[in-house]
C-alpha cells in the first residue's frame, strides 16, 4: 500500500509531501497504519471535506492512499480532518519532518 500526503498553506503558503510504502515499513509500522485507515473509513469518505471557517493562514491536506486495485484522495482543510484520520495525518507529517532533518 502507498500513502502520499501533501500539505500546503499556513502561514509561509509551504508545501510538505510525505510517502510512505507500507512494504518498506516494519509489520507492526504498516498494521498500525492499516488500523489508521480502516478507523477513519477512508475508502468512504468523499473527495472533499471542507473545513467550517476559512482562513489565509490554514492548511489544505490531500491525502491519496493506493491500495491494491483502489486508489482513493481526500482533500481536507485543516479543521476539516475527521477525528479518527488526525493520528495519521499527524504521523504523517512527522514522518516528513523527520526526512527533511528538522
Amino acid at each position: 500500500m502507498r500513502i502520499e500526503l501533501e500539505r500546503t498553506g499556513g502561514l509561509a503558503g509551504m508545501r510538505m509531501t510525505a510517502a510512505v510504502q507500507t512494504e518498506s515499513l516494519s509489520p507492526e509500522d504498516a498494521r498500525e497504519l492499516q488500523a489508521m485507515l480502516d478507523a477513519a473509513r477512508f475508502f468512504d469518505l468523499p473527495a472533499a471535506l471542507a473545513s467550517p471557517t476559512r482562513g489565509a493562514d490554514r492548511f489544505v491536506y490531500r491525502l491519496t492512499v493506493e491500495r491494491e486495485a483502489q486508489r482513493h484522495t481526500v482533500e481536507m482543510g485543516e479543521a476539516a480532518v475527521p477525528a479518527a484520520l488526525q493520528p495519521l495525518v499527524q504521523r504523517l507529517t512527522a514522518l516528513a519532518r523527520s526526512a527533511r532533518g528538522g
